[in-house]
């Protein structure tokens, strides 16, 4: 599974990106993007989001139940 981006809470700072040692994120749009493909779930991505902006699938519904 691979990082996924919560849209609503992505504020595009590119800290996730700048963490990833892949680059596997990209920002578009002030949003960013995760390249399936490429993202080997370090988890590097989420620790430094500052606005919780990343989850993993598995984890997503959990995050979704808290807001």
């Amino acid at each position: 599974m691979s990082a996924f981006i919560i849209e609503g809470l992505c504020q595009g700072c590119q800290r996730c990106v700048d963490a990833c040692t892949r680059g596997a994120i990209l920002v578009f749009a002030r949003v960013a993007n995760v390249n399936a493909d490429k993202c080997i779930e370090c988890e590097e991505c989420v620790e430094v989001c500052m606005h919780g902006a990343i989850a993993f699938r598995e984890n997503l519904e959990v995050v979704q139940k808290n807001d």
